[in-house]
């Protein structure tokens, strides 16, 4: 499997593309300028890939600015956790507190349960419940190709903010300790923001969320 990082936006927000087969899988969309979304469109036609589909770690505004110009181009279903809908019910909100307009969304996406081994296309991978820094949140492992995207759960040695709606930093560290540190160590992080790292440095390396043991 290929992968193309693209930081994006403001927040310089990680929005992945994942390609196999033929297929591209989007992983969070928070494409803000017209440059940055055409670069996209650009791997596109350079990887020959057709776009499948759109996952969203989560709902945080930063994650979603794209996802209105991308489904104008094209129709894919948007997947998304059900256990908490507050953030995307409310997406206009949380943009005008980040000064973006947008009236949101008038369609529910399509639920993305924790589950082993679900599949999209030709990508297999498990979903991760990882909640703490948003009770919508998941993290997809690709045991096949050794990677977690870990959206803002678990970053290069720091971990997701917990001071926004639902936010928990106890729940964030059992998250952390308790699957994403069961994971295999030489499995490559690659985080909603900033640069790519393991588990196994975190673990050691992690200021906030150390291995316990």
């Amino acid at each position: 499997m290929d992968i193309e990082i693209f930081e994006v936006g403001p927040f310089a927000q990680n929005t992945y593309l994942l390609c196999r087969e033929g297929e591209g899988l989007l992983v969070d969309a928070g494409f803000f300028e017209p440059r940055e979304y055409n670069s996209f469109l650009g791997k596109l036609d350079e990887k020959a890939v057709k776009l499948i589909a759109v996952i969203l770690t989560h709902a945080h505004v930063d994650h979603v600015l794209g996802l209105d110009r991308i489904l104008k181009d094209f129709h894919v279903p948007v997947y998304l956790n059900h256990n908490d809908l507050f953030l995307w019910n409310n997406f206009s909100n949380q943009a005008a507190m980040f000064g973006v307009r947008s009236s949101g969304f008038d369609f529910t996406p399509e639920p993305l349960p924790e589950k082993q081994n679900n599949s999209v296309g030709s990508f297999v991978f498990d979903v991760m419940y990882t909640p703490g820094h948003s009770p919508d949140h998941v993290s997809l492992y690709f045991e096949n190709d050794n990677m977690l995207i870990s959206g803002d759960v678990l970053f290069y040695e720091s971990i997701g903010r917990t001071d926004l709606y639902s936010g928990d930093f106890d729940l964030l560290s059992k998250t952390i300790r308790n699957k994403l540190y069961t994971l295999p160590g030489n499995t490559i992080v690659y985080p909603g923001h900033g640069p790519s790292t393991s588990i196994a440095h975190e673990k050691v390396n992690n200021a906030f969320v150390r291995a316990e043991g």
